[in-house]
């Protein structure tokens, strides 16, 4: 299962638009994870539209979009339990570990959360955790990066994409 993960599109009160080879990576994609800060409306309607199949989180730039904070969804074996990181970076690994421990099941679990705009994979006590970075390079990124992640039988390969804005 290939599956997209971005983050922190900020459209449009950042950028004007989510860039062309963002929007050819979500329509290949088996399935888009989106950690929030659409930032509107409409953004959450291009993503919806792009994506074949769409878990999503409401960013701290959301009100009114009426998704959740973390959702969980089931990929090629493995739990992904998705959140935005809302708050300080002081704290901000160990705090989203905490929310991905909360809402985890049984078996391999990952960990999705965006807020900061800068790309991670890292485990933090035993959970791995993922950001994309921003998927339009909406400040303070410098450049704009997504993952995508080879899911099969409960094994995550990870890839990062990066272009400059």
């Amino acid at each position: 299962m290939n599956v997209a993960i971005v983050s922190d599109t900020h459209v449009p009160a950042r950028i004007d638009r989510i860039p062309d080879w963002v929007r050819d990576r979500l329509r290949a994609a088996d399935h888009v994870v989106h950690a929030g800060d659409f930032d509107s409306a409409e953004a959450l309607s291009t993503v919806e539209n792009l994506a074949g199949d769409l878990t999503a989180v409401s960013g701290n730039t959301d009100v009114g979009l009426g998704l959740p904070p973390v959702e969980t969804v089931t990929l090629g074996g493995v739990e992904f339990v998705v959140t935005h990181g809302i708050g300080s970076p002081v704290g901000y690994q160990e705090r989203v570990a905490e929310t991905v421990r909360e809402h985890a099941g049984f078996g391999p679990t990952v960990g999705v959360a965006g807020h900061t705009h800068r790309v991670l994979d890292t485990v933090i006590d035993g959970v791995r955790l993922l950001n994309p970075g921003s998927a339009t390079g909406a400040p303070p990124a410098t450049q704009v990066t997504m993952l995508t992640a080879a899911v099969e039988r409960g094994e995550v390969t990870v890839t990062v994409h990066e272009r400059d804005r």
